[in-house]
């Protein structure tokens, strides 16, 4: 082997071990997809703060102003939770039918309306975030879980009831 040929033949081989260095470089620099959660424990941990998960729903879903005109006088959770991903981001999400009674807001526009004290089901919605159940008060009216879960394409899960 003369030494053009030596020459070629590391820069060759320098060439490629830089390309590699850059490709691991590039990937780590792209969007990393987070790990699928552990279902069956997600869902462990729902029921052990959902008390705490349903509290925190009710202050925050009060205080957001919303229905306009109108005051949660209570929010009743049924026992029911269905869960799903959501398509987007494939975060879990779950969802729980709730009764909500309103009055209005006095000198407000709602204050004549007949139909204010009617009681309203919705939906709450909590998100499993970073290891954690959460919720930003989120409410959708007029759709039981399982409607809201077909109206936004969230993809159904479920599991095996826990043994006891």
């Amino acid at each position: 082997m003369d030494a053009a040929s030596l020459y070629i033949a590391v820069g060759l081989a320098i060439l490629g071990i830089a390309a590699i260095a850059l490709g691991i470089w590039l990937r780590s620099w792209g969007p990393r997809k987070q790990p699928r959660v552990d279902f069956i424990s997600a869902r462990r941990q729902f029921s052990l703060q959902r008390e705490h998960l349903e509290a925190k729903f009710e202050t925050l879903a009060s205080q957001s102003g919303r229905p306009r005109g109108l005051i949660w006088k209570y929010c009743d959770f049924q026992s029911e939770v269905q869960f799903a991903r959501d398509p987007e981001n494939d975060q879990l999400r779950a969802f729980v039918a709730v009764t909500i009674s309103f009055e209005a807001i006095e000198g407000g526009d709602m204050e004549d309306v007949a139909a204010v004290s009617n009681l309203r089901a919705a939906t709450a919605l909590f998100s499993y975030v970073d290891g954690r159940w959460m919720t930003d008060g989120r409410t959708i009216f007029n759709l039981n879980p399982q409607q809201a879960i077909e109206h936004y394409r969230h993809t159904p899960e479920t599991a095996p009831a826990p043994v006891r």
